[in-house]
């Protein structure tokens, strides 16, 4: 028998999960990390990542066991571990770097409704690990600590993820709502005076705008499927943040606006299965039975 032309063998696994939306995203984010740890002081970020998706993939893989179901590749959970790591700062300790990628992964699995997480693990866990760790954020991942002209390497990506998650008017929405409002505020004056809106439309915090809205804000199992509800969802999570960031500031604000959209996303799905629920069937009239002499 002849041998199969290149053209016509089969694909591998491997090729096969590269080429659907998690295998992409997971492909760009590993990529993302690999060119943020070209800056030497970031060489350690990379023990993080490594740490955070080890944990990451045990605690999934266990809970998948635990609850006897079949422990296929965690994909899902290494994107989380990645996601925690590529935010943390690099300075972070290990230790720290596990317990927040934990709570991560285990709000997956206990916040849902359905099959479906509430909110978005990474975020939700991140933001756990600021209040109760005191952690800091780097957001070293999207490349903001690197030259300037690198931010074109997070668009591009970026772009590239939102079209295959079918997610662009979700980050267009909360592109546009979040520069427009920072700078209607900018021009106003509106805002604290330490972490300024002018500040928040600059390098480096124009980095993690980008970062959260294309590789978070797209997440599937915890943003909408529909055009108009994407809409809605983008310009609700830059709303909270930008009104969080003016009147609180901190580290929060992005992923505080992404969550209250999470719930709002939850809470929607929730009204409309309610409503679109088939009612108990009427019961059928009682038929008068003639009885016979």
């Amino acid at each position: 028998m002849s041998r199969l032309s290149p053209s016509r063998r089969t694909p591998s696994r491997l090729a096969k999960f590269a080429r659907t939306p998690k295998g992409t995203l997971l492909l760009v984010l590993l990529g993302l990390t690999l060119i943020a740890a070209l800056r030497p002081a970031d060489h350690a970020g990379l023990l993080n990542a490594a740490v955070s998706i080890v944990t990451a993939v045990v605690i999934d893989v266990g809970v998948a066991l635990t609850c006897r179901r079949r422990a296929g590749l965690p994909d899902g959970a290494i994107i989380t571990g990645l996601l925690v790591a590529d935010i943390l700062s690099h300075t972070t300790p290990l230790s720290i770097v596990a317990a927040t990628t934990a709570v991560a992964v285990l709000s997956k699995h206990l916040l849902k409704v359905g099959r479906k997480p509430v909110f978005n693990p990474a975020a939700l866990g991140l933001l756990v690990a600021i209040f109760v760790f005191g952690t800091g954020q780097s957001w070293w991942g999207s490349l903001a600590l690197l030259p300037t002209w690198m931010i074109v390497i997070v668009i591009v990506a970026g772009t590239w993820i939102a079209i295959r998650v079918n997610k662009f008017p979700q980050v267009a929405a909360f592109l546009g709502t979040y520069f427009v409002l920072l700078l209607a505020m900018a021009v106003t004056h509106v805002g604290l005076p330490t972490n300024t809106p002018a500040d928040a439309l600059r390098v480096p915090f124009v980095n993690t705008a980008l970062f959260l809205a294309f590789f978070m804000l797209t997440d599937p199992p915890t943003s909408p499927a529909g055009y108009g509800h994407q809409v809605v969802f983008g310009m609700l999570a830059a709303l909270v943040g930008t009104v969080v960031f003016a009147t609180i500031g901190g580290l929060a604000y992005l992923l505080i606006g992404l969550l209250a959209a999470n719930a709002w996303q939850s809470i929607s799905s929730l009204v409309t299965k309610r409503r679109t629920r088939p009612g108990p069937r009427a019961s059928e009239p009682l038929r008068s039975r003639t009885v016979g002499p």
